[in-house]
């Protein structure tokens, strides 16, 4: 079952992100065949007085506009000129919180994940935002798609307990000054498909 619009408009960025693990984010491809993974990583980025968010400061572009959306939307951007990365906007319309999926565990479509990252090992696959992406067949085109609608969604997964949870700063950050130290990244503990496993225990 997709998740609600609740779940999505809640006013903590924090929890959602933590709640988001163990879920499962499902793309369809063209052909309608299900390519899903479960959430294992997640960054909660909170603006406007996050440094590190797009939207820092109240800054609307063409690009940012996705985050000021109602929550349960889906905010897809390029970086580096060669990956995309899939964010959940949170919140409540002009309230721009976003969560970035950081790492997925495939568990449908693994012929086609295969195919898409071919020569990859199992756990890189999905170990990163700009790999799931590749993976999961994530571009431009969803960016502002409702995730409550057929063409991406996360639906229930697995139930995953806050023993399980580790949490720790952000990736790739540096600019932004006191707010690089803050631990809002979230993962499941001794997962393989995490990107990076260094922080703490989640209490």
């Amino acid at each position: 079952m997709k998740l609600p619009r609740e779940f999505y408009t809640r006013s903590d960025v924090l929890e959602v992100a933590r709640d988001l693990l163990g879920n499962k984010l499902v793309v369809p491809n063209r052909n309608g065949a299900r390519v899903a993974g479960i959430i294992v990583e997640t960054e909660a980025y909170r603006g406007p007085e996050d440094k590190a968010s797009h939207a820092y400061n109240g800054r609307r572009t063409r690009r940012t506009e996705t985050m000021y959306g109602l929550g349960g939307t889906a905010y897809v951007y390029f970086v580096y000129g060669m990956y995309h990365q899939f964010n959940v906007v949170t919140n409540v319309e002009d309230v721009p919180h976003a969560i970035l999926v950081r790492a997925v565990e495939p568990v449908e479509g693994l012929d086609i994940i295969r195919r898409r990252r071919r020569g990859r090992f199992e756990h890189e696959l999905t170990s990163g935002p700009g790999r799931l992406c590749v993976a999961m067949g994530i571009d431009r085109k969803l960016d502002k798609a409702d995730l409550l609608g057929d063409r991406v969604w996360i639906e229930e997964g697995v139930s995953v307990s806050r023993r399980q949870i580790v949490r720790g700063p952000r990736i790739g950050i540096d600019y932004a000054e006191e707010w690089v130290k803050k631990a809002w990244r979230f993962w499941i503990r001794d997962n393989p498909c995490v990107s990076r496993r260094s922080g703490r225990s989640f209490d």
